[in-house]
């Protein structure tokens, strides 16, 4: 097996020593080329690069940032330059082949030894946070060939695993990555958090929700989930879309009213139980294949915890079994 490892030194929890250590029992097992990366965009140029060329595996060892990077590497040919889905032109879903999703051929393999802070997508593949603990149970996943298929999202040409938006969170990543440094913690994306809600960068331009089978519904924010906890604060879980899964179809939370009594109670929910949130301000689907939304004005847009830009129109796919994870 021949395999890749790329490794982002600037990610919260990784080092040099703990790359050397990951690397070298890796290369007990596989024929292995060791990349760090240098620059943004690096990790989803070598990943890119490495399902061209044929590799089994491609092991990101990172945060969730590096983990987006490398994803939309390796299915970075399943996306035209127009940002379309490509596979029949469908509207709504990408139908999967045991490689990849149609239209392109066998894809890498994907491998994950967490080095962030949040490592969503990690965790709920059930991975451990604890980088050596990760990589046993990487080396032991490769051991008895073991893997897992899961679905992503797709969202103007950007792949996304865990979650995106528009509107308040997107804020929220915006402010966030002018501020850190290789520290990123619980408080900065709370102070992020009370700073765009009091003084939004765009204001709040009203968003048109459109959804199979349903009238267009009108929102302040919004949040589209791949799987769930949508996302962490600290140690603490966010469930915004409890039934939400790697094998189910999207999920949608958005709020139409951003009042402080509002936002108190679906913030406690989500923090507090996995249980489906209510409320007369939310906006709320679970297993949707497609979602679209329209702003009034642009908006900061979002994917995986990364600020992406500005959009007025978002569409939003879910691609079912787009990929292999070594778990």
């Amino acid at each position: 097996m021949r395999a890749i490892l790329i490794v982002n030194p600037q990610a919260t929890s990784t080092t040099a020593g703990g790359r050397d250590v990951l690397a070298h029992a890796l290369a007990s097992q596989v024929k292995l080329d060791v990349v760090e990366t240098d620059y943004r965009g690096h990790a989803m140029a070598v990943a890119r690069s490495a399902a061209r060329d044929g590799i089994d595996l491609v092991v990101a060892h990172g945060g969730d940032g590096t983990v987006n990077e490398v994803v939309n590497g390796l299915l970075a040919d399943a996306v035209p330059s127009g940002g379309a889905p490509r596979a029949g032109g469908s509207a709504t879903r990408i139908p999967a082949t045991p490689g990849g999703p149609a239209g392109i051929g066998p894809v890498p393999a994907l491998g994950v030894v967490p080095g962030g802070s949040a490592n969503v997508f990690a965790r709920a593949l059930g991975i451990s946070a604890d980088p050596v603990e990760a990589t046993h149970q990487l080396l032991n996943a490769l051991e008895h060939d073991r893997s897992r298929r899961v679905g992503l999202g797709l969202a103007d040409g950007h792949w996304f695993t865990f979650n995106s938006g528009l509107g308040w969170d997107a804020d929220v990543v915006g402010r966030v990555a002018k501020r850190r440094g290789k520290q990123t913690t619980a408080g900065l994306y709370m102070r992020a958090a009370v700073r765009s809600y009091f003084r939004p960068p765009l204001g709040r331009p009203a968003l048109t929700i459109h959804v199979p089978g349903e009238e267009p519904a009108e929102a302040l924010t919004a949040f589209v989930s791949n799987t769930d906890p949508w996302s962490y604060l600290g140690e603490r879980p966010v469930h915004l879309n409890p039934g939400c899964s790697f094998e189910t179809g999207l999920g949608l939370f958005a709020l139409n009213g951003l009042g402080l009594p509002t936002v108190f109670r679906h913030v406690r929910q989500a923090l507090a139980t996995k249980s489906n949130q209510r409320g007369r301000r939310l906006v709320r689907h679970d297993d949707l294949p497609m979602i679209r939304i329209d702003a009034a004005e642009p908006v900061n847009f979002q994917v995986d915890g990364d600020l992406v830009g500005q959009r007025t129109k978002v569409e939003f796919v879910s691609v079912p079994d787009a990929l292999s994870v070594i778990v």
